[in-house]
């Protein structure tokens, strides 16, 4: 196959040179006015050059077998981006580095590694389903172990609640509990924890003279104080625990 030369006006050419072959080979030229793109060109090309079955717009993608096909994800707003160019999404288990700007509602972090924080700081997040808890919120924190605090003006629930003839001390109730005799009654001390203590007010009812027994607790002398008879008064006791027995000590009486 022969070469075919265009001799330009200002002293170059261009060459077309055909491979040395029996075949026939054909070249069709657009009838419109462009530019030809070759594969050393840097030009730009746009979708209306290529011939793909399908429509292309912002949500489809060029597949490899020359058609244009939605993507299977979607651009959720705010998320992050997958380092490979790929759609965004909003939940990745790959491992990788970036900056995230901000997530998707409902957005998934699997097995996050956060690696700087600013102001330094340590954030460790529960590996259960679990709540944070706010500075400035009003939570409930249960069984939680608090060093050395300092707390000042703090509050305790105070428990009120009528004896009748029997009662047993939970102090899942609250620790400051006012218990009104309303029968001769016997007590039942909770189970004895190391480092448990709890305050009890005694109060007799209007009609007074009622009597307690202590159940399995441990008083000063070896003998349980003798209460206030007097309807309406009470007596104020404290009971301490070593995790054996429960230890009572008279705060005051006839209050």
């Amino acid at each position: 196959m022969s070469n075919l030369v265009f001799q330009a006006n200002s002293g170059g050419s261009i060459t077309l040179t055909g491979a040395n072959t029996a075949s026939t080979a054909t070249i069709t030229i657009p009838a419109t006015t462009g530019n030809m793109v070759t594969t050393g060109d840097s030009g730009t090309v746009t979708v209306t050059m290529i011939s793909a079955t399908g429509t292309p717009s912002s949500s489809t993608f060029l597949r490899g077998d020359g058609s244009w096909a939605a993507s299977s994800q979607t651009y959720p707003g705010a998320g992050i981006a997958n380092s490979t160019g790929s759609a965004w999404g909003t939940s990745y288990t790959t491992s990788g580095t970036g900056t995230v700007v901000a997530l998707a509602t409902g957005a998934t972090l699997s097995s996050p590694v956060i690696a700087t924080i600013v102001n330094s700081g340590t954030l460790t997040l529960p590996t259960t389903t679990d709540t944070i808890v706010g500075r400035a919120t009003t939570d409930t924190l249960t069984n939680k172990t608090l060093t050395n605090p300092t707390v000042t003006n703090y509050v305790e629930t105070l428990y009120a609640a009528n004896t009748s003839t029997a009662i047993t001390v939970a102090l899942t109730n609250g620790t400051v509990q006012q218990l009104t005799l309303t029968g001769n009654a016997t007590i039942t001390m909770p189970t004895a924890v190391a480092g448990k203590s709890f305050i009890i007010m005694l109060k007799q009812d209007a009609t007074g003279s009622r009597t307690v027994t202590w159940s399995t607790v441990v008083w000063g002398g070896g003998t349980a104080p003798t209460i206030t008879a007097t309807a309406s008064k009470q007596d104020i006791y404290s009971f301490f625990s070593d995790g054996t027995n429960w230890y009572g000590a008279t705060i005051g009486q006839n209050y």
